[in-house]
C-alpha cells in the first residue's frame, strides 16, 4: 500500500552521522585510548582534522567554528592538534602499524589557515599520525575568500584529491540572505584557482530555500556551478537552527508548511537539472558526474567504524564508542572549549561520547546504507549481523514502504523511491532509536 500522506515534516535533521553530538556525554570512566583501539581493526583507517576557525560566520551555520583567531591561536591550536596526534598514535601502538586509507581536513575552514600552517597540518597528519596524503584520497573544504593561490598550491602539492568549495549561491542578494557576505566575482575568482592547480575532484556546495529564492535562480546558480564541471555537487536544504545567526533573528522556524513545499519543489528542480546534466546521484545531497575519476570516502566518512579524529571538534569512531571532545554552538561556548583545547596536555583518554552496543551499531549500518541512493545490501547486513533488516526493523520498515518511500529489489537491496530520498531528513530521524533520541531531546543548547 502507498499513500502520500506524511507523518512527519520532510526536514527533521541531515544525519550526516548517528548517533547525533547531542546524544554524547561525559564519560565518567574517561577509557584509555589505548584499551578502546587494542582490539580494532588498522588495516584501512580515516583520518579526519578538524580546524574550527571561519572569516565568517553563515547565517545558517551550526557547526562548531568560531569567527576569526586571536594572534597566536592558530598556532596553539597546531601545538595542541599535534601533542593529540602523538597521543593517538602512541594509543594505537606498533605491533599492528596503523594503515590510513582516507584523510579529510574540515571545519570551519580549514583554509582558513596560513599555507604554511597548512604545510604543518600536513606534516601533523603525515610525520605524527603516518598517513601517506599523496598515496590516499584527501578532501579538504575552503571558503572563496581563503581559497588563495599559495595556500591551494600547498594543499595540491600535498596530495589533495578533492577540494570543497561552499558557495551556497551565485545569486549576490541570496548570498546577503543567508549571511554569507561574499560576490559572485569573488566566487568566480576562487573557482578559476581551484581548477588552475588540478586537483581532480572540484565539489561545489549548494543551498535551496533562501529567502528570495525562485526556481529562476536556483537555476541560475546551478548553471553557473555546472559552467565549471564540477565533479560533484552537494544540494542542501537552508536550515533555521537555534543559536545560528538566521535563528537568532527569525527565532526557531519549526513547522512551515509553505517553505517546506518550496524547498522539496526547489530539491526536484535540481535534482532533474543535474541528472539532465550527466550527474548521478549518490545521496538526497549528493550528486557526481558520471565521467568523474574515482574518489575515496563520500558520505560515508563520517559513518564508517575505524574514524580517528583530531582536533576539538572531531569525532573518532571505534566498534563499540564514539568520542569525541565537549560540543557547543553558541559563540561564547565554542570559545571557551576551544580555549580548554589548547590548553590541554593529556590526550590519552576519551573524555566524551556514546557508547555504541549491538543495536544501535546495526541501526548505524542501515542508516549509512539505507540513506544512499544504491540502498542497503540485505546480504551484507546478514553477513555483519547474523540477521536481516526486515527482522531487525520490521516496523519501521513498512511504515517507509507504506509512505511509498521504499522498495525492495528481488529481496537483495532496500532502496529508498526518489520520493523517499527526498524525504531523507524525515527518514533518518524516524530510525533513531528511543535511547537517542532521549539524549538528545535532553541535550541542554549551549
Amino acid at each position: 500500500m502507498t499513500t502520500t500522506a506524511q507523518q512527519t515534516g520532510p526536514y527533521q535533521h541531515y544525519v550526516y552521522a548517528y548517533p547525533h553530538k547531542t546524544a554524547y556525554r561525559r564519560l565518567p570512566d574517561r577509557p584509555a585510548l589505548r584499551e578502546l583501539w587494542a582490539a580494532e581493526d588498522r588495516d584501512a583507517l580515516s583520518l579526519y582534522a578538524h580546524i574550527p576557525f571561519c572569516e565568517v560566520r553563515c547565517g545558517f551555520c551550526n557547526l562548531f567554528t568560531r569567527i576569526g583567531a586571536p594572534d597566536g591561536l592558530t598556532g596553539a591550536y597546531l601545538d595542541a592538534l599535534e601533542r593529540q596526534a602523538d597521543a593517538v598514535r602512541a594509543a594505537l601502538g606498533d605491533a599492528e602499524p596503523p594503515r590510513f586509507a582516507t584523510a579529510a581536513f574540515g571545519g570551519g575552514t580549514p583554509t582558513f589557515l596560513t599555507a604554511a600552517e597548512l604545510e604543518r597540518l600536513c606534516d601533523i597528519a603525515e610525520r605524527r599520525m603516518g598517513a601517506d596524503l599523496r598515496a590516499i584520497p584527501l578532501s579538504v573544504e575552503a571558503s572563496p575568500a581563503t581559497a588563495t593561490a599559495d595556500r591551494l598550491a600547498v594543499l595540491a602539492d600535498r596530495g589533495t584529491t578533492r577540494l570543497s568549495l561552499g558557495v551556497q549561491s551565485f545569486v549576490d542578494s541570496e548570498a546577503r540572505a543567508a549571511v554569507r557576505p561574499q560576490r559572485r566575482a569573488e566566487v568566480e575568482a576562487a573557482l578559476g584557482r581551484i581548477r588552475d592547480t588540478a586537483v581532480p575532484v572540484l565539489n561545489i556546495d549548494l543551498i535551496y530555500g533562501i529567502d528570495g529564492q525562485t526556481e529562476r535562480t536556483w537555476r541560475d546558480s546551478l548553471d553557473a556551478a555546472l559552467a565549471w564541471r564540477p565533479e560533484e555537487l552537494y544540494l542542501y536544504p537552508l536550515y533555521v537552527r537555534p543559536l545560528t545567526g538566521l535563528g537568532r533573528h527569525q527565532g526557531d522556524a519549526g513547522a512551515d508548511p509553505a517553505w517546506d513545499e518550496q524547498r522539496l519543489r526547489l530539491y526536484r528542480a535540481g535534482r532533474d537539472h543535474l541528472l539532465a546534466q550527466g550527474y548521478v546521484q549518490q545521496s538526497m545531497r549528493m550528486f557526481r558526474r558520471a565521467d568523474a575519476p574515482p574518489q575515496g570516502a563520500d558520505d560515508y566518512a563520517c559513518q564508517t567504524d575505524g574514524m580517528i579524529g583530531l582536533g576539538c571538534g572531531a569525532r573518532s569512531y571505534t566498534s563499540a564508542l564514539h568520542y569525541s571532545f565537549d560540543y557547543a554552538v553558541g559563540m561564547h561556548e565554542i570559545r571557551g572549549i576551544i580555549d580548554d583545547y589548547v590548553t590541554t596536555a593529556d590526550f590519552t583518554r576519551a573524555e566524551v561520547g556514546y557508547r555504541v552496543d549491538g543495536p544501535e551499531a546495526r541501526r548505524r549500518h542501515l542508516l549509512q546504507s539505507l540513506l544512499q541512493a544504491e540502498g542497503l545490501s540485505v546480504a551484507d547486513y546478514r553477513a555483519r549481523f547474523g540477521s536481516s533488516p526486515e527482522v531487525d526493523f520490521g516496523a519501521e520498515l513498512d511504515r517507509l514502504a507504506g509512505r511509498g518511500w521504499l522498495t525492495g529489489t528481488a529481496g537483495d537491496r532496500l532502496v529508498l523511491t526518489p520520493e523517499g530520498l527526498a524525504h531523507s531528513d524525515a527518514v533518518g530521524p524516524e530510525l533513531f532509536s528511543p535511547e537517542v533520541r532521549s539524549a538528545m531531546a535532553a541535550y541542554e543548547r549551549k
